[in-house]
C-alpha cells in the first residue's frame, strides 16, 4: 500500500538542558505522531545548519498546553538549539483517513477541483500551506494566477473527497480578481 508523508509538528524552542523541544504541534493525533519510538522525518529550515534528515522519539511530556519531546538524536541544549524550525513529517498510509470528519490529509486535498458557490469552476487546489492562523489552500485558476483561500468552514463550506471537489464562497479579490483588475 502507498505511503504518503503529512505534517505534524515543528520544533520550537528548548526546554531545559538535556535536549528536551517544544513542538508546535500540526496533528489532531500527536499522541499516535510523537509515540515512544515513531521516527520522524526532518526537515531543518533553509540556511540552517542543523542536518539531521530523521528524528526518533524517545518520550513525551505535556506541560499545561505545550508537548515537550526528547528525540535520541538531540542530545542536549545546543543541538536542540540548532534543531530549532526543523519540520517533522510523519509517513502515513494513503489508505488513512483522520478521525474527525471534518479534517483532511493535505493529499487529500490536492488536485480537488474548486468551484464558487453557483457551481462555476474556479481552478484547482495545487497545495495546503500550514500557516500561524490557519491553512490556506492554494488554487490555480484557469488563467494560470494562484490564489490563497482561508482553509475555514465560512469560505469553504464544501470538501466533496468522493466528487473530488471543494466549493468556496469565493469574493471579489479572493479567487477571482476585483473588477479594476480584470
Amino acid at each position: 500500500m502507498e505511503s504518503i508523508e503529512v505534517l505534524v509538528g515543528r520544533i520550537g524552542k528548548p526546554h531545559g538542558l538535556q535536549g528536551l523541544v517544544t513542538i508546535d504541534v500540526r496533528t489532531d493525533e500527536p499522541e499516535r505522531r510523537f509515540a515512544e519510538g515513531a521516527r520522524l522525518r526532518a526537515e531543518p529550515p533553509k540556511g540552517s545548519a542543523y542536518a539531521a534528515t530523521e528524528l526518533t522519539v524517545e518520550g513525551t511530556r505535556w506541560n499545561k498546553q505545550v508537548l515537550h519531546v526528547a528525540f535520541e538524536e538531540i542530545g542536549d541544549r545546543n543541538d536542540a538549539e540548532a534543531a530549532r524550525g526543523t519540520l517533522l513529517y510523519a509517513a502515513v498510509s494513503a489508505a488513512d483517513t483522520p478521525d474527525d470528519p471534518d479534517e483532511y490529509y493535505d493529499h487529500q486535498l490536492i488536485g480537488l477541483r474548486a468551484y464558487d458557490e453557483d457551481g462555476r469552476e474556479l481552478g484547482e487546489v495545487t497545495r495546503v500551506l500550514h500557516g500561524g492562523a490557519q491553512d490556506l489552500l492554494s488554487i490555480r485558476t484557469p488563467d494560470r494566477r494562484d490564489a490563497l483561500v482561508p482553509f475555514v468552514k465560512v469560505l469553504v463550506p464544501v470538501v466533496d473527497l468522493a466528487e473530488r471537489r471543494v466549493v468556496i464562497a469565493d469574493r471579489p479579490g479572493l479567487v477571482t480578481p476585483l473588477p479594476d483588475e480584470a
